[in-house]
């Protein structure tokens, strides 16, 4: 698999699936991963092939996103989300929230009915400022892979090996619903292992765990492009349709990609 690391700090825009047209930030190394995950599906690879250099300077991201906002609006050009993405989990930027404070005040001025995203794997909300940082977005974009630490040991690889999906969901919930879940499924193999979050119990899990948080909207997805592990398989809109169902029934938003 050739990975999608991104040489640039500023993306696009781009047609996202999910979003509509965004125009994407990479607070991350431009030369490869920062990341506290190491998903077996992440389209820039595995943590140890890409190990990034430096983080970028704040400084500068915000310079070049103010450049190419500017230059947008008098270009009279679309928008609809700006979105912290890049290569790896934007929230480990040391400047985070400072960046978002600006990259709020940017979008004021030139793009005043365009959304702020994150999105995040939701390992740094523990962090007060990344928090409050993330409760300032319009939307607050947070992975949830699985119902059992198991599973998302298995699918995500949490590099912190005390990473428990019971103390993220409560954090979570401290959000009050201004919080949106984004789960990928996926089926396949990895070392021998089957990796398959689509099963009963798991998905049965999963949903306990969305009463628990209330987000406003949950975005359930599966693969679109290649992965670092090959025997991965995508699960269709309509089984995924199937899965959330008796969520959607109890009048839980939920969008399929």
């Amino acid at each position: 698999m050739k990975p999608d690391i991104y040489k640039t700090n500023i993306l696009g825009p781009i047609h996202s699936r999910r979003l509509g047209i965004s125009l994407g930030v990479n607070l991350l190394p431009t030369d490869g991963k920062a990341c506290s995950f190491d998903c077996l599906y992440c389209e820039c690879g595995y943590n140890t092939d890409h190990r990034g250099g430096h983080m970028p300077d704040a400084t500068v991201v915000l310079r070049q996103l103010e450049s190419k906002l500017s230059q947008m609006s008098a270009d009279g050009e679309m928008l609809d989300v700006i979105t912290f993405a890049g290569n790896g989990e934007p929230t480990l930027h040391p400047r985070f929230a400072e960046v978002i404070d600006r990259t709020i005040d940017l979008r004021n001025r030139y793009f005043p009915e365009v959304k702020v995203s994150v999105l995040s794997n939701a390992t740094r909300i523990s962090n007060q400022e990344v928090f409050e940082a993330l409760l300032k977005v319009d939307n607050n974009i947070l992975k949830i892979d699985g119902g059992h630490d198991e599973t998302i040991r298995l699918i995500d690889r949490p590099v912190d090996g005390c990473y428990n999906i019971g103390q993220i969901v409560e954090r979570m919930k401290a959000f009050k619903g201004e919080v949106i879940v984004q789960t990928m499924f996926v089926r396949g193999e990895h070392d021998g292992i089957v990796i398959d979050n689509t099963l009963p119990d798991e998905v049965s899990a999963w949903s306990d765990l969305i009463r628990e948080i209330r987000p406003k909207q949950v975005m359930a997805y599966s693969l679109d492009r290649p992965t670092p592990e090959p025997n991965l398989r995508k699960v269709s809109r309509e089984e995924m349709a199937r899965l959330v169902q008796p969520l959607v029934d109890e009048g839980v938003n939920i969008s399929i990609a």
